[in-house]
């Protein structure tokens, strides 16, 4: 299927218009690994990005079924110790956000967190349409870029290779071997830079035991299904800790002054 074909009984718009479903953009079936919502700074204040940043988020409904939501927020990435790019990625982005939010404070950039397609859905190139409505809702507020802190689809199938390695992977038409990084790159996106800690996990062994179902009863890297890289454990210290890598990807928007 073309990736970019429309679904026209699919209606994607930003969230501020239709305030109604924002208490239900968690009703998709996601694929997210079970670890992953037990990010603290995720689990702290992504829940309250779509009330709060309405106008740089978008969601997709097929009659009265969410279908997929969209994830952004603004921020100012040019105050002293700050970058738009930080190595922190996911995580620092989310937290400048609110920060800057609760001072009032101008923001210069915006960041997307995060497309989620319901399974059901997968497949019918409903992710570049929402790409596209990410960036036109960031346009809408007078942002000429949108930044993304990508997290590549299939980079779980070989943690073991650094990120930075992974991501000069190429197909033979010159676009990235991953899947999600192409979209981006199909897209107009630009890769930047790997954020090397953009999302970090941790926990007690007991707690990843029932994250994953593992044992974690040996010292070292633990492969974990779906982790883009592999959860480092510390026996004596009671300790396992996973620091996800992303892909830091820059688009440019058709910028429109508010």
């Amino acid at each position: 299927m073309d990736p970019t074909a429309h679904d026209d009984a699919i209606l994607i718009t930003p969230l501020s218009e239709r305030p109604a479903l924002i208490t239900r953009i968690y009703e998709i079936d996601n694929t997210w690994p079970p670890f992953v919502p037990h990010d603290l700074v995720g689990n702290a204040l992504v829940g309250r990005v779509p009330g709060e940043f309405p106008a740089y988020c978008v969601v997709a409904t097929d009659g009265d079924r969410v279908v997929a939501r969209g994830l952004a927020v603004p921020f100012d990435g040019t105050a002293e110790g700050r970058e738009t790019t930080p190595d922190q990625g996911w995580d620092r982005v989310l937290s400048w956000a609110f920060l800057d939010h609760w001072d009032g404070r101008a923001v210069s950039a915006a960041s997307a967190l995060e497309i989620v397609v319901d399974r059901a859905y997968l497949g019918r190139g409903l992710s570049y349409r929402m790409l596209e409505a990410l960036r036109n809702a960031a346009a809408q507020q007078g942002h000429d870029a949108l930044f993304a802190p990508v997290r590549p689809t299939a980079k779980h199938l070989h943690p073991h290779v650094p990120m930075a390695a992974y991501i000069g992977r190429r197909r033979d038409d010159g676009l990235p071997e991953d899947p999600w990084l192409r979209a981006h790159v199909r897209s107009g996106g630009t890769i930047e830079k790997v954020a090397p800690a953009s999302m970090t996990v941790t926990g007690s062994l007991a707690q990843w035991r029932e994250w994953t179902g593992l044992p974690f009863d040996r010292d070292g890297d633990t492969e974990v299904p779906g982790a883009l890289v592999p959860v480092r454990c510390d026996l004596a210290h009671d300790l396992a800790v996973y620091a996800e890598p992303n892909v830091w990807v820059r688009h440019r928007t058709a910028r429109r002054l508010p």
